[in-house]
């Protein structure tokens, strides 16, 4: 049987994101020290995304809270979501996110992978209608603003399974510059990625690395689909897994091991796995469904969902972001 969120899931996830999205401590900052100045905690610092173990890893934990609340109104925890909303979620905290943006040692915080799930939260925040989405616009235009500025100057794709993807951050800024009607940064994601990727051929796929939490080679395929027009993307990807119907290369078909869910490198590859099972999704709904592709694509997702969500919480190095590649993967319809 599919996977699918239900009521239950949503409300564990929920829970696990309450639990550490106002967790200080322990925190791995991304931040420059140009001087005694700036020796700061995570909240003083960032007074919205102080939480999480990251700062990344915050948004998207807020990512989670929120589409969760759009789908399960009613669910036990959302009056508390609603409440700790209402108290981080203001114009002057936002402001204060923003002004650190401003910093000259900021030029590369969190790019691109922070960018692009802060742009994704915002997209979500334009779905509900408590006006959150006018507080943290001011935000969400700075990170676009980014993306406006960076891509021209980026020759090259990063293709590494971890937060350099850059095919992972073009994916989720595309849900946000359609949802708010921004037809420049769309084009300007739209041409990056062919200029990157439209003459790839034959992946190889070499994955997973020790530490990868997206696969390389099926976000890339994903976001070409994003991009490219049906008939087109169906000759790119024919030509990109030529061997598909053989389930070649073997490893997007077996899913990773995790050898120690305590030590957050490793805990990775349960990303791994659910970031595979998205992109199994969202691959196999745009081949046809008399496709025999269709079908090892799908079976492939399960698989990857069977290792992985039994792992979504239990261990905090897991627990603190998980939920969100779940989610992705969860609500990536397998029939569509």
């Amino acid at each position: 049987m599919s996977h699918a969120l239900d009521a239950a899931t949503a409300s564990r996830f929920a829970a696990a994101a309450l639990g550490h999205v106002t967790r200080e401590y322990p925190n791995k900052m991304d931040h420059v020290l140009a001087g005694p100045e700036d020796v700061r905690g995570p909240r003083d610092l960032h007074p919205i995304f102080f939480g999480s173990f990251d700062w990344h890893s915050c948004v998207h934990g807020w990512w989670t809270l929120f589409t969760l609340l759009r789908l399960y109104p009613d669910m036990p925890e959302a009056c508390s979501i609603r409440g700790l909303a209402d108290e981080l979620f203001t114009p002057a905290k936002v402001a204060a996110e923003t002004a650190y943006l401003e910093r000259p040692g900021s030029r590369g915080f969190e790019r691109p992978y922070g960018w692009a799930w802060l742009l994704m939260l915002a997209a979500e925040l334009e779905r509900h209608d408590d006006g959150r989405s006018d507080v943290l616009r001011p935000l969400a235009r700075a990170f676009a603003g980014r993306f406006t500025d960076f891509l021209p100057l980026a020759d090259y794709p990063v293709r590494v399974g971890t937060h350099y993807n850059t095919a992972f951050a073009l994916r989720l800024t595309l849900d946000y510059a359609e949802s708010v009607g921004d037809g420049s940064l769309t084009a300007l994601c739209r041409d990056c990625a062919l200029r990157w990727h439209a003459g790839d051929r034959d992946c190889q796929a070499w994955e997973p690395s020790q530490d990868e939490f997206v696969s390389p080679a099926l976000m890339e395929a994903v976001l070409m689909r994003r991009v490219m027009a049906p008939e087109a993307f169906a000759d790119w990807f024919a030509a990109f897994l030529p061997r598909l119907d053989r389930r070649e290369p073997r490893t997007l078909f077996v899913p990773a091991g995790v050898s120690d869910r305590s030590d957050g490198k490793i805990a990775h590859l349960d990303g791994l796995n659910l970031s595979r099972a998205w992109c199994w999704r969202q691959l196999a709904s745009a081949v046809p469904s008399g496709d025999p592709r269709r079908a090892i694509a799908l079976e492939a997702a399960e698989a990857h969902l069977d290792a992985a969500l039994p792992h979504v919480t239990g261990d905090y190095m897991g627990e603190h972001w998980l939920a969100s590649f779940a989610l992705l993967a969860l609500l990536a319809e397998p029939s569509a």
